[in-house]
């Protein structure tokens, strides 16, 4: 996952004059959306059970569908608040984002206040926000068949060709069910309307922590609004020069790094999950469960396995040390089911395969095609993707047909605006593991290059993602803490080792 940081930067002399040099600086409350940033909010009850007994409010903030008439049509953005806890010492609003694209985040607060020290929570209201197009904020529902857009191409052409007629039909179903609102929901759209909540709320700046694709959020915002931009952590983060379509190619040999670390893993307790004595029985144990998959569908409960679902099994698994006991149970079921034996397999099993399978309209996971496809143009011509795949199958055998594969943003509307590139000096933390199989490494390293403000926090030789809250690390905690409640960077990068 990600790193933390350490540096020593005032924060406001940054921000003056020369400071931000690159930044896009889009101005606050001007060209006709003046009236959002003046709107009264009202607060009550979110109607959420963990949320109302942690004492949160909620509210809804009008926004413009499309900042460029925003006079025409309006939607509503739900965020939540939990009240800063030290009287006199509040210092502003921290908003937050759990990634994805497309997560919920108005509960994200109670995920992270457990590991914030209590002066920092006495320092900030937090706020979760559900991005426009998520959740309770006007969420995209195109219709699909299936849950999650991202799968394997498979291990042939009929493969790939199955997979492209998948995408350009979910593509064809957003179109077809959400108009033209749907160029709408991209990610400089959100960081406008991250923007409005802090003019709603009466704030001059915003202080920030995004995980993930909420890095991406993040860094968006200190380009268009550096002036507005306070304290910023950024927890396993996206380059913008690599969103959208290079940081999924960048999963493929992070994927298979992890995979051969499980595998060793793995190996060492052959007697419990026999799935090999070594790291290449265990690999070549998978990669024939693959192909068995692609020969005859294995069965688990209601769902039939193949070749196209398996590997993002194995993804969602593998991208954290702390499941590596799950992963191993899970590939032994799907053996043992491969192999005709009745098998038990867990909750968590049988909820990836119906999010991989089934229509979900509880997920509303459209909603990250919407943002990721709105947001930059991808290559179109398949093609391209059946060339890299099979370029990329002798060194990535199980996750190169999903890391270079098509998706629905091939066959999506042009973007109504240019990708942001983030290129600037406002002072933040970011936060990147180095076996991160999610954000590779050397993707947060360029952001902190492309944020000459920032001090990067690395933790070597961690497999995880989504780091502070989520992954124990007191150097690393500390660090993040010692920033959002002082404000003040680490002189230099700093790495955070193992507890």
């Amino acid at each position: 996952m990600t790193a933390l940081l350490t540096a020593a930067a005032a924060g406001a002399g940054l921000l003056a004059g020369a400071g931000l040099a690159g930044a896009e600086s889009e101005t606050a409350g001007r060209g006709g959306v003046e009236r959002f940033y003046q709107q009264r909010l009202d607060w009550k009850a979110c109607g959420d059970q963990d949320l109302d007994a942690a004492g949160a409010q909620c509210a809804e903030v009008t926004v413009p569908l499309d900042y460029q008439q925003p006079k025409g049509r309006t939607i509503t953005v739900a965020i939540s608040r939990l009240k800063a806890t030290g009287p006199g010492q509040r210092r502003g609003i921290m908003l937050s984002n759990p990634g994805g694209p497309g997560g919920p985040g108005l509960g994200l607060p109670l995920k992270m206040r457990p590991k914030m020290s209590p002066d920092v929570l006495a320092r900030y209201d937090l706020i979760g926000m559900d991005p426009r197009g998520v959740g309770r904020s006007n969420p995209v529902d195109c219709g699909w068949p299936v849950g999650f857009m991202l799968r394997s191409a498979g291990l042939d052409r009929a493969g790939f060709d199955r997979t492209v007629a998948l995408q350009a039909d979910l593509a064809r179903r957003c179109a077809q069910t959400q108009g033209d609102s749907l160029r709408h929901i991209t990610t400089r759209n959100t960081a406008r309307d991250m923007d409005v909540v802090r003019g709603a709320m009466g704030e001059r700046k915003i202080s920030y922590f995004g995980y993930s694709y909420g890095t991406y959020l993040g860094s968006v915002y200190t380009q268009m609004f550096p002036r507005q931009s306070d304290r910023i952590v950024l927890d396993s983060a996206v380059d913008s020069k690599r969103y959208s379509q290079q940081m999924v190619r960048d999963m493929g040999p992070a994927n298979e790094r992890a995979l051969d670390d499980w595998a060793a893993w793995t190996a060492a307790r052959d007697g419990e999950y026999r799935l090999g004595r070594t790291a290449a029985q265990v690999r070549g144990a998978v990669e024939e469960l693959i192909r068995r998959s692609a020969r005859q569908h294995i069965p688990i409960g209601e769902y039939r396995v193949d070749e196209h679902m398996l590997p993002m099994v194995l993804f969602e698994q593998v991208g954290d040390t702390r499941l590596n006991t799950v992963l191993a149970e899970t590939v032994r079921v799907l053996a043992d089911a491969a192999d005709g034996k009745q098998v038990n397999p867990s909750p968590g099993l049988l909820a990836s395969l119906h999010v991989l399978s089934r229509r979900d309209p509880n997920a509303q996971l459209s909603g990250q095609a919407a943002i990721m496809c709105g947001d930059a143009a991808v290559r179109r011509d398949p093609e391209w993707y059946w060339r890299n795949i099979q370029r990329s199958r002798a060194s990535q055998p199980v996750f190169g047909a999903f890391a270079n594969g098509i998706n629905p943003c091939a066959f999506w509307a042009a973007p109504a605006e240019a990708p942001v590139i983030v290129r600037n000096s406002v002072p933040a933390l970011i936060v990147q593991a180095t076996e991160d199989t999610r954000t590779a490494y050397d993707s947060g390293v360029d952001l902190h290059r492309a944020m000459s403000g920032s001090r990067l926090i690395t933790l070597p030789g961690v497999r995880a993602h989504g780091l502070f809250s989520r992954y124990p690390n007191g150097c690393m905690e500390n660090a993040v803490n010692t920033y959002l409640r002082d404000g003040v960077l680490p002189s230099g990068d700093l790495t955070c080792r193992g507890d």
